[in-house]
């Protein structure tokens, strides 16, 4: 076990689950930690029309559940999932909030019932179902779907946002000790003090925010029409979420889905949507910005997410401290992304190289090529009542279909 002190000149290696850091240093790895996630929780909510507060107060409580279930193994932080904006934001339109809060409760019970499935059916039922040649594919999707994301956020200020990216860039090769840890902290500092040099940032949302407001949480209901147009997408969600276990397992070099087990990460990741739901938050999900975080910074310790789980619970009330996050322009942010999403499509990469997926078989590039196009080129397959699976969803069900039909040799 190494310990990491204030002082130290070289970090050997990543910072594991066993390794002991001060409390200053737990702290502002966690800041950096919801500071990356930040941005995204808060989106989804407002685009469906949920409060912010109570978008963040769930994402810690659902995270912090997820670490109990999995007995704090997984490096993860569960934060508002962008599959359920559409639904959520119809629903929310038609019949309210309440409404919506049904269909995500309903949607995190159906991860419940997969994980007892893979319970009673086995992990060798998860391998021949989701092999390297169907998981790296699938990882590479998730990475490569958000790179417009990040080049539109960038592209409002390519000055800024290559600020940005160097500075993450030079401290992630030339740092030393903690310093090397804080990467993502340091480019959004340097990226935050340059858009106020040039003059780029509106402190007014901060001037009229409130000091400490409650967030505003409301009572589910049960509506069955809202509950088809919400949980069905739980399906493709489930997938998202196996595809990013892998690519966490990939980058700190574990097998999640052996231990706690893959019944056991559904259904904290289930559990924690249907809490969100019962408070009025946005379905969580696995966040695929977590697994770009991980393989940039080298900060596996599962303990820094609770420590963001918790700083995002107190977020949700400290509202100018909220309205000062929120001031952090997209370039900024997009700088970030720029390396974090593409980290997340190099892990897919590293998958099938480590797993000596030979690519001279036919059914091998047949698979991969179904994934990566149907993935990346926006496909989607409406079905009655406005449920629609696309994306990663779609991409991850034609190659586990594949992959059980096309001959082996």
């Amino acid at each position: 076990m190494k310990e990491l002190t204030a002082n130290s000149r070289e970090l050997s290696g990543p910072l594991k689950e066993e390794d002991r850091i001060s409390l200053l240093q737990l702290l502002i790895l966690g800041l950096q930690h919801t500071f990356t996630m930040f941005g995204a929780t808060v989106l989804v909510p407002l685009l469906t029309g949920l409060d912010v507060g109570v978008a963040l107060f769930t994402a810690g409580i659902g995270t912090l559940f997820f670490h109990m279930v999995t007995r704090g193994k997984v490096p993860i932080f569960l934060g508002s999932s962008f599959a359920f904006i559409a639904p959520i934001a119809l629903v929310v339109k038609q019949w309210g909030i309440p409404a919506a809060q049904g269909g995500i409760i309903v949607a995190g019970l159906l991860y419940v019932l997969m994980a007892l499935l893979i319970y009673f059916l086995g992990r060798e039922f998860m391998e021949r179902l989701l092999p390297p040649v169907v998981t790296g594919p699938i990882i590479m999707v998730i990475g490569l779907n958000l790179a417009p994301v990040a080049v539109q956020s960038a592209s409002k200020n390519w000055a800024i946002a290559l600020i940005v990216l160097v500075t993450v860039m030079v401290v992630s090769v030339y740092g030393r000790g903690f310093f090397k840890l804080v990467p993502v902290l340091v480019g959004l500092i340097a990226g935050y003090a340059a858009c106020l040099i040039f003059g780029i940032v509106d402190l007014k949302p901060v001037q009229d925010a409130a000091l400490f407001a409650v967030p505003n949480f409301t009572k589910p209901e049960l509506n069955l029409a809202a509950i088809g147009l919400i949980a069905p997408v739980a399906v493709a969600t489930m997938v998202e979420h196996v595809g990013d276990m892998l690519a966490v397992g990939a980058t700190v070099g574990k097998d999640f889905v052996k231990d706690p087990g893959l019944h056991w990460t559904l259904i904290g990741d289930g559990i924690a949507t249907s809490l969100a739901g019962l408070f009025g938050g946005p379905a969580n999900t696995t966040y695929s910005e977590n697994t770009g975080v991980l393989a940039l910074t080298g900060v596996w310790k599962p303990q820094v997410m609770r420590v963001a789980a918790f700083m995002a619970i107190l977020l949700s009330s400290f509202q100018k401290l909220t309205a000062l996050i929120r001031t952090v322009p997209e370039p900024v942010i997009g700088g970030i992304s720029i390396i974090l999403f593409g980290m997340i499509s190099s892990i897919g990469v590293r998958t099938v190289v480590e797993n000596n997926v030979d690519f001279k078989k036919s059914r091998n590039l047949i698979i991969s090529s179904v994934i990566l196009v149907i993935g990346i080129g926006g496909a989607v397959i409406k079905f009655p009542g406005g449920i629609q699976l696309g994306g990663v969803g779609l991409a991850a069900v034609l190659g586990i279909i594949l992959n059980q039909l096309l001959p082996r040799e």
